[in-house]
């Protein structure tokens, strides 16, 4: 029963973190931070436990390379990059420090960088975040840009394979039963 206990609670936290994954990433989307990198890997934790998930990973991950391909792409594009960076790291500061509202501010002081540190060291990790996500995508696509087809060919590959592999183990399972143990191993 303890194997059992340890096995549901890890399949929980693993649901848990997944699905928090999912809405963080589809926050990001609109708001400071990377979106479909956090929704990229909510869905792949979730795609272990939902069969239907699965086929919706690849789509997703296709479109946070091609992104991250295309602004890597031209010099230009990676200062932008670098200068939304230092924009997003500097926030971060000036939140946390929580200046004093100006004079010209029309609502209540409380609402002048409201959340302090709390929401100033979020806009400095996802600064951090960025900025790794540029190093990676630099190292990976600067000259080389995405290809679109050969992960789509790669993407067809796997599945079939996943395919076949699932339906081996069918077939294991109806030949042996389940009593013999593990599937595909014959008994004897």
């Amino acid at each position: 029963m303890g194997r059992l206990g340890a096995a549901a609670a890890k399949r929980l936290a693993l649901e848990i973190l997944g699905w928090t994954l999912v809405v963080l990433g589809i926050a990001a989307l609109f708001l400071p931070g990377p979106g479909l990198l956090t929704l990229f890997a909510g869905m792949v934790l979730l795609s272990q436990q939902y069969p239907w998930f699965e086929k919706r990973v690849d789509p997703v991950k296709r479109l946070a390379m091609e992104g991250a391909s295309k602004g890597v792409q031209t010099w230009p594009r990676v200062t932008g990059s670098l200068l939304g960076i230092a924009g997003l790291a500097g926030a971060g500061v000036l939140w946390g420090e929580h200046p004093p509202s100006p004079a010209w501010w029309p609502f209540d002081p409380e609402w002048w960088f409201p959340g302090g540190w709390g929401t100033g060291v979020s806009f400095l990790l996802s600064a951090a975040i960025g900025l790794g996500l540029l190093i990676y995508s630099i190292n990976r696509f600067h000259g080389r840009p995405y290809d679109h087809a050969l992960e789509q060919r790669r993407e067809r590959v796997r599945h079939a394979r996943i395919r076949l592999e699932k339906e081996e183990r069918r077939l294991a399972q109806e030949q042996h039963g389940p009593a013999s143990g593990q599937p595909g191993l014959t008994p004897g």
